[in-house]
């Protein structure tokens, strides 16, 4: 078969759906650690008022958590929990979450969705907003997890003189991590 036969959805067979399983896994899946490293590489370039670029502040995060030996999920996590700023600048958390979902723990996608409301506190309060906010979130299991990878990690990654690894050490996590089979989810 080198399509399928039908123009309607609801005409396919399972046959028709099981070889476009196949392909479409194949291209897709093949694909997601270039497509993540992409979006990755999008944040390099204009510093927008920080020091560094949003690119160079990935790696410093990502530098940070292996520094503090963080286990590998966990420093890919910290590498990519800003790929959606330049895609969903109002909800960049969700949509790297989004990204990451079916190939880190459940604890970890919760770090990654909810990050940007915990970073909020260092500096919502300067913006008129409620620096407490993640306050919400108090008693949830992953709460400390996420409050240290903001304090850490991700707040302290704005230094134009930290010695931050290339994304050349990186790269190797980050095609193992999306070489996982994709757990499910309801």
């Amino acid at each position: 078969m080198e399509t399928v036969s039908f123009t309607r959805m609801e005409d396919g067979t399972r046959e028709e759906y099981a070889f476009l399983g196949q392909i479409w896994n194949a291209h897709h899946h093949a694909a997601l650690a270039d497509n993540a490293l992409g979006l990755l590489k999008r944040l390099e370039g204009p510093k927008l008022g920080y020091q560094i670029d949003r690119y160079r502040h990935s790696l410093q995060c990502a530098t940070r958590a292996l520094r503090d030996e963080a286990d590998e999920e966990s420093v890919v996590c910290a590498l990519l929990h800003d790929i959606g700023d330049s895609f969903a600048p109002d909800n960049h958390s969700e949509f790297a979450a989004a990204i990451l979902r079916p190939y880190v723990s459940e604890a970890n996608h919760w770090i990654v969705k909810h990050h940007g409301v915990f970073q909020g506190y260092y500096f919502w309060h300067h913006a008129g907003r409620d620096r407490d906010a993640r306050e919400r979130y108090r008693g949830h299991p992953q709460f400390e997890a996420c409050a240290n990878f903001c304090a850490r990690w991700d707040q302290t990654s704005f230094d134009p003189d930290y010695d931050t690894l290339p994304i050349e050490h990186f790269e190797p996590m980050v095609r193992r991590l999306f070489a996982r089979e994709p757990r499910g989810y309801d």
